[in-house]
């Protein structure tokens, strides 16, 4: 059997609570849980608990919601708790040193990417978006840097064309709650031989934005289509369509034919049976084939059942993003 460990958990959301679940199932003791404090959500605006403190909840663990982890009061609780090791997923809150001194055996991350890689805020979506093959999760033991911690231990897995954002999130959190129970069974036992992060492949994930998810249909297929994939389900690519917003939720490159016509990018050309295609590329001489989308009021839906219910809408030569500003115009 494991030597058990005395864990405080630090996490926020969804992907967190994964590592959470995970943990208490093991064989080591999860002594208190620290979480953002709750957050209006839905049309009543209710102040809602995070996933993380839901099921601390159900396990009845002692729950924290600090503002800060930089207050003397805030370090002496946590202090109070005598853990092992504290594991930190998706918290939110940046760790003083002070913090990070604080258990016997330091603080580890669960990291959404194969560190150097996607260092930052979104690496799950930014993986896709640039066309990775793969991706996976790190268990980084924490510094004061932005993920810059030598790494105890990397699982990968791999990305393909279909692969949305909302795939790989719930993939990868699974795989980060298996990844930090083996760490901790190590550290419990001979240990783990902490790797530096190369100096070379260090990129950075930007936090991702409602404004950058509007498409510019200039650019060529594949980089569109990987944009709608890693923005799926948040926070969804987007076009005008008239004085309307058609959301794109799932893409992929398509192929010219021969009775295509020269076209604009952002024209809609003839479509397929289960796709909409759409001139795209500089000249607009790619086609980008939507497979899902959403118009306002509706559900997202299949192309072949958006066709069938609105075509009126959707005719060919019909030119999207025209509402909000020329294609020809540069972008500033």
């Amino acid at each position: 059997m494991t030597q058990s460990l005395r864990v405080i958990f630090a996490g926020t959301p969804d992907f967190a609570a994964a590592s959470l679940s995970a943990l208490l199932d093991s064989d080591h003791r999860v002594v208190a849980v620290y979480t953002q404090p709750d957050r209006p959500a839905g049309r009543g605006r209710k102040l809602t608990p995070s996933p993380v403190k839901a099921l601390a909840q159900a396990h009845a663990l002692p729950i924290h919601q600090p503002l800060s982890l930089k207050d003397a009061e805030v370090q002496a609780e946590l202090a109070s708790y005598d853990a092992d090791i504290m594991v930190v997923v998706a918290y939110g809150l940046l760790f003083p040193q002070a913090v990070l001194d604080i258990p016997r055996l330091g603080c580890l991350n669960v990291h959404a990417s194969l560190l150097p890689r996607w260092r930052g805020a979104a690496p799950i979506q930014r993986a896709i978006e640039a066309g990775d093959s793969e991706s996976g999760v790190t268990i980084m033991q924490m510094d004061a840097g932005l993920d810059t911690g030598p790494m105890l231990l990397r699982r990968a897995i791999p990305i393909d064309a279909t692969t949305t954002g909302g795939e790989l999130h719930d993939r990868l959190a699974d795989l980060g709650g298996e990844a930090i129970v083996t760490a901790l069974d190590a550290l419990a036992g001979p240990g783990l031989k902490p790797t530096p992060q190369p100096e070379t492949g260090i990129t950075y994930a930007a936090k991702l934005s409602k404004a950058e998810a509007e498409l510019d249909f200039r650019q060529p297929a594949a980089t569109l289509a990987a944009r709608i994939q890693a923005f799926n389900p948040w926070p969804v690519a987007w076009t005008q369509l008239g004085s309307d917003t058609l959301r794109l939720w799932r893409a992929e490159p398509g192929r010219r034919r021969d009775d295509d016509p020269t076209a604009s990018p952002g024209s809609l050309l003839s479509s397929d049976p289960d796709a909409l295609r759409i001139a795209c590329g500089n000249s607009g001489n790619e086609v980008l084939r939507i497979t899902q989308a959403q118009l306002p009021g509706g559900k997202a839906l299949p192309a072949r059942d958006l066709l069938n219910a609105r075509g009126e809408l959707l005719r060919v030569g019909t030119r999207l993003g025209q509402a909000t500003r020329s294609q020809e115009e540069p972008r500033p």
